[in-house]
C-alpha cells in the first residue's frame, strides 16, 4: 500500500474505538457532496468505510453508530441484510456478494486515530 500523501485528519482517540463497539461516524466530501463514513475496531485493528451499502447506495447503520450483526463478526446493512467482512469490506452474504465497501485509510498513532483524504474523499471544512 502506498504511503498517503495528503495530510492526516484527526478522527478520534484510539480508546473511542472499542473492539465490537459502536462505530465513530464522520463526514467526508465525495464528489462534491457531504456523505457519512464510519470507523470501528475489529481484531484490534481500526478500519473505516463509507457508510454506503454496495447493493443499493443507502446508509447501513440500524441506529447511529450501530453496524454490527448480532455476533459482532460482520458489518451488516440494516436495509438489505448484506454482511461485510470488517477487515476487507467485502460482502460475504446477501444481495451484493463479492462487492466491497469503499475503504477510507486510517492510521493510529500516539493514542489517536487519523484518516487520510484521497482522490475520492476530502475533509469537510
Amino acid at each position: 500500500m502506498p504511503e498517503p500523501t495528503r495530510p492526516a485528519q484527526a478522527l478520534c482517540a484510539s480508546s473511542d474505538l472499542q473492539e465490537g463497539g459502536d462505530a465513530v461516524t464522520f463526514d467526508v466530501i465525495e464528489f462534491g457532496r457531504t456523505v457519512q463514513a464510519f470507523a470501528l475496531r475489529f481484531d484490534q485493528v481500526a478500519v473505516a468505510y463509507l457508510n454506503r451499502c454496495a447493493h443499493v447506495p443507502t446508509e447501513m447503520d440500524w441506529q447511529p453508530g450501530k453496524f454490527w450483526d448480532l455476533d459482532k463478526r460482520h458489518i451488516i446493512c440494516s436495509v438489505h441484510g448484506a454482511l461485510y467482512d470488517p477487515p476487507s469490506g467485502q460482502c460475504v452474504g446477501g444481495p451484493c456478494w463479492g462487492a466491497r465497501l469503499h475503504r477510507i485509510e486510517l492510521k493510529e498513532e500516539g493514542g489517536q486515530v487519523y484518516w487520510y483524504p484521497s482522490e475520492r474523499f476530502h475533509p469537510v471544512f
